[in-house]
């Protein structure tokens, strides 16, 4: 992939490397299916692809190259969306991409953009087919929905694949040279303590009026949703969770904040950019919670990150690391067992995808660029690509 900002693209692809090896507390065991409720183990989806991605390739070389010509997806028009956040745009130009080669007719990703709480019901309604974008298991609660119906919006939708296994590491940063002069190892701390409460909630947008105001989520997120139950959850009635429209308003805002030595609390992830602005053991850190305000049920385990990137050691972030999947719809995934194939063997490196995150915000940022990574990324791995290809036509 061509990346005209080789500093801080290295930069940030060593940092994302040092933050998702580090990161514990989930190795992809999650085996949750859109097919099942929750509290289900039995997964009916189409088979673990964590193996080799060339599983399923024909071990006849004629077969194969007789395949190369085959387009199981002729005359198939298929609907893409994805998420309403700019860091999974180049994931799914890759896969309509990739569609596009199996003969698939494939509308364009930025045609239908829509936040979680709003995808899944319209997935499983046959609004659209599938999308790159799930981040589980953040998107869990979206699954347990009820239809109109009275089905759940699981039982119409397959997760497939290891698009990113592990690759979301998400919480919530704060200023560093906070953290290092008051010792700060918690948001609780934060939260319980009158004087570090004055100081954070004086330099808020509404400074001085006793609530703390933490940059989270926009509304239709799964993590807006999480956040708010870690204020309910802990009783903490002074703290806000500041609504507006777009996320990037807000990380512009701690970026500011950051710029000018004011405080800030910030919900934030990775893959991403936003890590090369504020940089966690830089100027920067990811602020632990307590056990007390974060229930077991919410995580899983703590993250072990390197040193001074967090508040704590071990870290808990909030979130476990989050398996980055395909969802689609069933009755679309019945019919075409090519598409189906092919979800199950893309892997993408969260590496690759932070230094295009990078780009993207460097003003890389129109569609055709987008589409330009996405090509780029193909054309690197090409190899690959080809014998996830290959196994598409053969399922086909």
């Amino acid at each position: 992939m061509t990346i005209k900002t080789p500093i801080r693209s290295g930069y940030v692809g060593l940092l994302i490397i040092a933050l998702l090896v580090a990161a514990c507390g989930g190795e992809g065991d999650d085996q949750f299916e859109p097919t099942q409720t929750p509290d289900q183990e039995t997964s009916t989806t189409p088979s673990d692809t964590s193996s080799n991605p060339a599983d399923g390739e024909s071990d006849d070389p004629a077969a194969a190259a007789g395949d190369e010509m085959t387009l199981p997806g002729r005359g198939v028009s298929v609907t893409v969306a994805r998420g309403n956040w700019s860091t999974g745009y180049m994931q799914a130009a890759i896969y309509a991409a990739l569609l596009t080669e199996l003969g698939y007719e494939v509308s364009r990703p930025a045609d239908l953009e829509l936040p979680p709480s709003n995808a899944y019901v319209a997935m499983a309604r046959g609004e659209f087919d599938f999308w790159a974008n799930s981040w589980f298991p953040n998107h869990k609660q979206f699954l347990v929905a009820e239809m109109q119906d009275g089905t759940l919006v699981a039982e119409h939708l397959s997760v497939l694949g290891w698009e990113m296994r592990t690759g979301g590491l998400q919480g919530v940063l704060t200023n560093k040279s906070l953290v290092d002069d008051y010792g700060i190892e918690t948001l609780d701390q934060i939260v319980n303590d009158p004087d570090l409460f004055a100081i954070y909630d004086g330099g808020d947008t509404t400074p001085d009026d006793g609530v703390l105001q933490l940059l989270g989520c926009p509304e239709g997120w799964g993590c807006h949703i999480t956040i708010n139950a870690w204020i309910e959850n802990a009783g903490w009635t002074a703290v806000d969770q500041l609504k507006v429209g777009s996320y990037d308003v807000l990380i512009a805002e701690a970026v500011s904040r950051d710029s000018a030595g004011v405080p800030y609390i910030v919900y934030s992830w990775a893959p991403s950019s936003y890590v090369a602005d504020l940089r966690p053991g830089d100027n920067a850190v990811w602020l632990s919670t307590s056990d007390q305000s974060i229930s077991p049920s919410q995580v899983e385990g703590a993250a072990s990150l390197g040193e001074g990137q967090c508040s704590a050691d071990p870290c808990n972030l909030g979130w476990d690391a989050a398996d980055i999947r395909v969802t689609a719809n069933n009755d679309f995934l019945a019919a075409n067992p090519a598409a189906a194939r092919l979800f199950e063997l893309v892997v993408i490196s969260p590496v690759d995808v932070a230094l295009q995150n990078v780009a993207y915000s460097l003003g890389e940022d129109t569609e055709q660029d987008i589409d330009r990574h996405a090509a780029d990324w193909l054309s690197v791995n090409r190899d690959t690509v080809d014998r996830w290809l290959t196994a598409a036509r053969n399922a086909g």
